[in-house]
């Protein structure tokens, strides 16, 4: 009797020790004042987490109630050498023509773009369409694309199309416009028209501005350069997308609160948006036969000659569980909203592009891997407002993607690897890189450190790269060193902080729980 207790006195002793460690170690963390901020002033930070499939509230659907297409049913045969092109575009219209339907890939390589085929893009442009291979590994589904598309334009060295484009038919149509303020956080939108909108309806605000006023309250003490003709000519470029969650006589209620203040003498437009819904594509290997060694802008081939799949005008869709090896470009979600990109790895031979986020809104590109080191690693581009890039990583030889052209408020959250200066992006007449809103959270930095980072240089030494107030919270590295004036806000550029993820913890206080999709990728 005394040694039982006597080994449970040990016990509770042993267990005591571990508690105040525990607490010791926890108590010792670094907790973010810019998040202790944020709870009680959400416009100090961008607002992510309304980024993801339905607001990142919703899990990725398992489809098992579609009906089946399979591609062998239409003519492809896998392994044989022969080409699969037709077969495959002739399975998504029988899909599209049901009206939902799951394309179906059994295991096996399946040939997309021989010598003989027709220079064309496999394309769907229907709602409710899986495409749906057997495993993204090597004895899961391939799609091989052999040869290139031929650019629109070969002095356009972006102007290759895409081998696979998941997009939606119709045009945009202007309903009216914004007739009153509205601030960053609100819901609410007066219009002078809502003719032909109803609640569940997608539309995109608009602005195109050359006010100078506007210019500079967004890029703050820096000035607009000449040679930006897009930002000097045109000004200040928004266009973001939302849902209709109520339509009230001239108010709509959005589901998502507006990312950029209103004011009505700028003359924003709404317009009804043209998309798709609930598209995915998954467990699948895009394959291209792209062998030469990547330099940046010497050719068409090496920009943009092997892209594999463009998500273009879908919403509440997704990628997830797929492979790109030896390709130009990865994927491009393009306007697009509540796309969620999860668990996708880019390997083989290096190119341009790995995943991004281009003039698309709450993007998430999620526990992606880039092992090719593409020139450009996952980022945003053109007009992209609120992408989050979360755990994922890329090698120490490249940097994240911020091709210019006015994105605004992306999120590198729990990132690893490069940061460099020369990987952003985007032509001298697009700058800059980035807008406001760039956020960089526990950014674990893998290349050699750099003594005064600069995300602002002078344009008489570097003209390509401009990104104005980043906010950089917990960044680690081998003693890179920032110019503070350069930061919006900048805490703990040594150390890690928490929360440990900034899109976990603003999903966590706006849902009050973390969704299961969440727990089950983490």
């Amino acid at each position: 009797m005394k040694s039982t207790n006597l080994i449970k006195h040990k016990i509770t002793k042993i267990s005591l020790i571990l508690s105040l460690l525990i607490v010791g170690s926890v108590s010792g963390q670094t907790q973010s004042k810019v998040f202790d901020a944020y709870k009680k002033d959400k416009t100090t930070l961008p607002d992510f987490s309304y980024v993801g499939y339905h607001n990142g509230e919703q899990d990725i659907p398992s489809i098992n109630t579609y009906k089946i297409f399979n591609v062998v049913d239409y003519g492809a045969i896998p392994n044989d050498d022969v080409s699969d092109k037709i077969a495959i575009q002739k399975t998504i219209d029988a899909a599209n023509k049901n009206g939902s339907g799951v394309v179906f890939f059994p295991k096996g390589r399946f040939l997309v773009n021989e010598d003989n085929d027709a220079t064309n893009s496999i394309i769907s442009k229907s709602s409710k369409i899986i495409f749906r291979g057997s495993g993204s590994g090597k004895d899961g589904t391939e799609l091989y694309m052999k040869n290139p598309l031929p650019p629109a334009d070969p002095a356009k060295m972006w102007t290759v199309p895409p081998i696979f484009i998941f997009g939606s038919g119709g045009n945009d149509k202007k309903i009216g416009e914004v007739t009153t303020s509205a601030v960053v956080g609100s819901r609410l939108i007066s219009v002078n028209t809502t003719a032909n909108l109803k609640a569940g309806d997608w539309i995109i605000l608009k602005l195109l501005d050359n006010s100078k006023e506007l210019a500079a309250a967004e890029l703050k003490s820096y000035k607009v350069e000449p040679e930006w003709t897009y930002l000097y000519n045109k000004g200040i470029d928004v266009k973001v997308y939302h849902q209709i969650q109520k339509v009230e006589n001239n108010a709509l209620t959005l589901v998502t609160p507006i990312t950029y203040n209103i004011d009505p003498k700028y003359k924003w437009e709404v317009l009804k948006f043209a998309n798709s819904e609930e598209v995915g594509i998954e467990d699948l290997a895009f394959v291209g036969n792209w062998q030469d060694k990547f330099v940046h802008h010497r050719s068409w081939k090496d920009d943009s000659g092997f892209t594999m799949l463009r998500i273009s005008r879908s919403t509440n869709s997704w990628l997830k569980n797929c492979r790109f090896t030896d390709c130009s470009v990865a994927a491009i979600v393009t306007q697009s909203a509540n796309v969620s990109v999860i668990s996708c790895v880019i390997d083989g031979n290096a190119g341009h592009e790995a995943i991004c986020s281009n003039g698309a809104t709450n993007v998430l590109i999620a526990n992606c891997t880039d092992l090719a080191s593409q020139w450009h690693s996952f980022g945003s581009s053109h007009g992209a407002m609120n992408t989050v890039i979360w755990k994922s990583t890329y090698p120490a030889t490249t940097s994240f993607e911020s091709h210019a052209s006015q994105p605004r408020n992306t999120l590198l959250d729990n990132v690893e690897g490069g940061l460099m200066n020369g990987r952003g992006g985007g032509a001298l007449e697009n700058m800059p890189n980035h807008m406001q809103g760039l956020v960089m959270w526990n950014y674990k930095q893998t290349n050699a450190a750099e003594k005064d980072f600069e995300f602002w240089p002078d344009s008489r030494r570097f003209k390509w790269w401009k990104i104005p107030n980043p906010v950089i919270v917990g960044f680690t590295s081998a003693g890179t060193t920032f110019i503070q004036e350069q930061l919006g806000q900048g805490e703990s550029l040594d150390k890690t902080v928490e929360p440990k993820s900034l899109y976990e913890a603003q999903l966590k206080l706006r849902l009050k729980k973390l969704p299961k999709w969440f727990l089950d990728l983490k």
